[in-house]
C-alpha cells in the first residue's frame, strides 16, 4: 500500500471529500485544504510528497500557490483545471506544475498520473548512487536514476525540469529551438507557449551553473534556442 503524503487543495467541499476519501482508501496519508492561505501553511508543516492543486481556490489562487511552492521545493504538483480552459493549463504549467488534469476526471486516471509523478520523483531522490554516470565539470549525471549531483550534493529537480535537462544532456552540443523543446519535452498536445522553456531554463541554470548569469553548460544561441555544452 502507498504511504506517500498527499496534500489536496480544493475549495469544492464535495469533490475535496471525495478525493480525500478515495486516496485514503488507497493508503495515502492525506491533508486537505480549501483555500490557498491554509494550503500554504499546511504544505510547510506537512511536507507532502505530492500536491493536488485546484486552480480556482480562494485566498491565494492556484497559480500563485503553485509559484510559491515551486520557489521552495521541487515537490510534484498536479493541477486540476476546468475542462474547457486551455488558459488554465498554460498558466499552471508555466507556474511550475508538473502535470494537469481536466475536470471532470476519473479516479483511475488521477491515480495513474499521481503514481507516475511520485515514481519519477522517488527515482530522482533515491539515496542509492548508481555506478557509472556522466561526469561533466562539477556535475555527475545519472539519467536512468533521475539523479544529478553537483559538488557532492544531489540537486532537487522537479520532474519536468529533469526531463528538459536530461534531453539536452543526451543531445549535448546540438541546438534546439524553443518550439522543438516544447515538442520533445512537453509533447505535441502541450497548450502553452515558448515562454515555458525560458522559465525552465532559468530554473535549471540556478541549480547547475556556478554563475547563472554567465552559464557554462546551458547556453543560449541567440535567435535560435538553447544547447548543452560540457
Amino acid at each position: 500500500m502507498p504511504e506517500h503524503k498527499i496534500l489536496v487543495v480544493e475549495d469544492d467541499a464535495t469533490l475535496r471529500e471525495l478525493l480525500c476519501y478515495n486516496l485514503a482508501k488507497e493508503g495515502y496519508q492525506l491533508e486537505c485544504a480549501e483555500d490557498g492561505l491554509k494550503a500554504l501553511s499546511v504544505y510547510r508543516l506537512f511536507k507532502p510528497a505530492l500536491v493536488i492543486l485546484d486552480v480556482m481556490i480562494p485566498g491565494i489562487d492556484g497559480f500563485e500557490l503553485c509559484r510559491l511552492i515551486r520557489a521552495e521545493s521541487s515537490v510534484p504538483i498536479l493541477m486540476l483545471t476546468a475542462r474547457s480552459s486551455e488558459a488554465d493549463k498554460v498558466n499552471g504549467l508555466e507556474a511550475g506544475a508538473d502535470d494537469y488534469l481536466s475536470k471532470p476526471f476519473g479516479m483511475k486516471e488521477l491515480l495513474a498520473r499521481m503514481k507516475a509523478l511520485l515514481r519519477r520523483s522517488q527515482m530522482q531522490n533515491s539515496p542509492a548512487e548508481p555506478a557509472g554516470g556522466l561526469k561533466i565539470g562539477d556535475l555527475e549525471i545519472f539519467i536512468e536514476r533521475h539523479l544529478v549531483i553537483r559538488n557532492g550534493v544531489a540537486l532537487d529537480f522537479s520532474p519536468k525540469e529533469f526531463d528538459l535537462f536530461s534531453f539536452l544532456v543526451q543531445n549535448r552540443y546540438r541546438v534546439f529551438s524553443r518550439e522543438q523543446l516544447l515538442e520533445k519535452v512537453w509533447g505535441y498536445d502541450y497548450p502553452g507557449g515558448t515562454r515555458t522553456v525560458d522559465v525552465h531554463i532559468s530554473w535549471l541554470r540556478q541549480k547547475i551553473e556556478a554563475d547563472p548569469s554567465k552559464p557554462r553548460h546551458l547556453i543560449t544561441v541567440r535567435g535560435t534556442g538553447y544547447k548543452f555544452e560540457e
